[in-house]
């Protein structure tokens, strides 16, 4: 497994390090996703955060109203106009959570060696003594000696507000628990997690059904994180709820955060588009030593099988700080040097208080990591797992990256109407900006004809040095014949942004007929 490797050349010495960082107009290859929430839900905010490098944007169904939500994607849409950027929509499903409601808000302190009682009795209030949780069947899921976990670790990173447990017996429908560590639990929702014990309840609940039928396709999402994927059933049975809510395009990207996701990945990964490595999770389900090993392996298998694979949990310190710890910086580089396409941001953009910081942070650490990746092992790597006999497209994607390498081009230019064929060329991993030209194709739902192109142009956003274009109908027929005028285009926009300069080179990737080609071109 090649998992970070750095390609250090002469050209890596010491002495770069002490140079400044050039950052040309697109901050990093690797893609940022950050949560919308109270610190960064106003329009000034959410442009702030495309300006600096945010190219999805997530809204986490596990806590919040729909109305609120609403009022933020409203808010989000009329940022992307007014910086002129495209931006992702991820929805992110609640899934099996437990939760302990915490009503009053009022602080709970727990005290090592004590002991706290868990009831599935919700009308309960919280207190040092006995904590209401919204699942009956935890006494019969958990034995003595297991290890529970409760509070806003999952959201802080701080062992403080968050607190350990270890069963000590079952009595009836409670579960005594003695307390490991002293913790203050503050706030009004807590999250449980009961360590490598199944929880007995529907990966897709009630709650993100209503979710997805009413706000999911009000806003046409292009991308669900199916929280706590445990088997690849659970995709399936998503991708038929959203194939009936008239949502066929929008991708699933399975998020794995425990054991059971883990032990049955490699079907998952076969059924998902995409998959979230949910470290603040597997971290509690895992041995914190197993961990590492679960993100190079999981990346890696992503990344042969041309996947998008997107890691949390990074910069957890930026919540409440203005820089990231040093650990965090090379935590954030690894994950580059491992392959992952995206780096998801959580309470550090939905409630931190640097959450434009955050986003500008994490992309320079990518940038510098992108800069010494070793992408001909990785290449190499992919043609080996791809084996012969190749199919045609893959043939000549491999192809059209390698001459890109060769001829040292400065972009590869693809025409796609799925975005498949961008897709194809992001998996070889090539070092310099994939521009996907997506062409609008007509199509009806029997009742209204409308193009298609936009939401395949967004799902772009999440794949790892892709750069969606939306093409105007006049270029679509153009491309779709070999004429150069879209190409021309093409060109002329990346000109303008600073991609390409005068006299540099550009492969060209697309279908003319029933045939992929390739073209090297020079920028006029």
């Amino acid at each position: 497994m090649h998992g970070g490797q750095m390609l250090v050349e002469d050209s890596a010495r010491m002495s770069s390090i002490l140079t400044a960082s050039k950052t040309g107009s697109f901050p990093s290859m690797t893609k940022i996703v950050g949560t919308l929430g109270p610190k960064t839900r106003t329009i000034e905010v959410i442009e702030a955060c495309l300006i600096g490098g945010m190219s999805v944007a997530r809204f986490d169904f596990s806590w919040l109203d729909v109305e609120y939500h609403q009022e933020t994607v409203d808010n989000l849409r009329k940022a992307t106009k007014n910086v002129k950027k495209l931006c992702a929509v991820m929805m992110d499903t609640m899934g099996p959570e437990l939760q302990v409601y915490n009503k009053s808000g009022n602080p709970i302190e727990l005290k090592a060696d004590d002991y706290v009682t868990i009831t599935p009795d919700t009308s309960k209030v919280p207190s040092q003594g006995i904590l209401p949780v919204n699942y009956a069947e935890l006494a019969n899921t958990v034995k003595k000696g297991d290890t529970i976990f409760l509070g806003q670790y999952l959201f802080t990173g701080s062992e403080t507000t968050s607190v350990w447990l270890e069963v000590t017996e079952t009595r009836g429908q409670d579960v005594i628990c003695l307390v490991k560590n002293s913790a203050t639990l503050a706030g009004f929702i807590f999250t449980m997690h009961a360590a490598q014990v199944r929880i007995n309840l529907p990966t897709l609940t009630d709650m993100d059904k209503q979710a997805i039928s009413s706000w999911g396709c009000r806003n046409n999402i292009d991308i669900i994180s199916l929280s706590y994927t445990r088997q690849a059933e659970d995709v399936r049975e998503l991708r038929a709820f959203l194939a009936a809510h008239n949502l066929p395009d929008t991708q699933i990207f399975a998020k794995i955060e425990n054991v059971e996701g883990l032990r049955h990945f490699d079907e998952i990964l076969r059924e998902a588009d995409g998959i979230i490595l949910s470290r603040g999770n597997l971290g509690i389900d895992l041995p914190p030593e197993k961990v590492f090993l679960f993100q190079k392996s999981a990346v890696y298998m992503c990344n042969m099988t041309g996947k998008p694979a997107i890691v949390t949990r990074v910069v957890d310190s930026m919540t409440d700080n203005l820089r990231p710890t040093r650990a965090e910086a090379t935590d954030v580089a690894n994950a580059v040097l491992d392959g992952t396409d995206g780096i998801l941001l959580g309470a550090e953009t939905l409630r931190g208080l640097y959450p434009v910081e955050a986003i500008k942070t994490v992309g320079r650490i990518c940038f510098e990591a992108e800069s010494v990746y070793n992408q001909p092992i990785h290449f190499k790597a992919i043609v080996k797992h791809v084996g012969d006999p190749m199919s045609n497209e893959e043939s000549v994607a491999s192809s059209a990256v390698r001459s890109a390498m060769k001829v040292k081009a400065s972009v590869i230019v693809v025409f796609t109407s799925s975005g498949r064929a961008a897709r194809m060329i992001a998996k070889y991993r090539p070092p310099m900006p994939v521009l996907a030209v997506v062409i609008p194709k007509l199509k009806t739902d029997s009742l209204k004809w409308i193009f298609s192109g936009a939401q395949q142009a967004r799902q772009c956003l999440v794949v790892r040095g892709l750069y969606p274009i939306l093409a105007d109908l006049n270029a679509a027929s153009s491309a779709n014949t070999g004429e150069d005028s879209a190409l021309e285009q093409v060109l002329t926009h990346a000109k303008s942004v600073g991609l390409v300069s005068s006299c540099d080179r550009a492969v060209v990737f697309q279908k003319i007929g029933d045939s992929w080609v390739v073209k090297i071109v020079e920028v006029p």
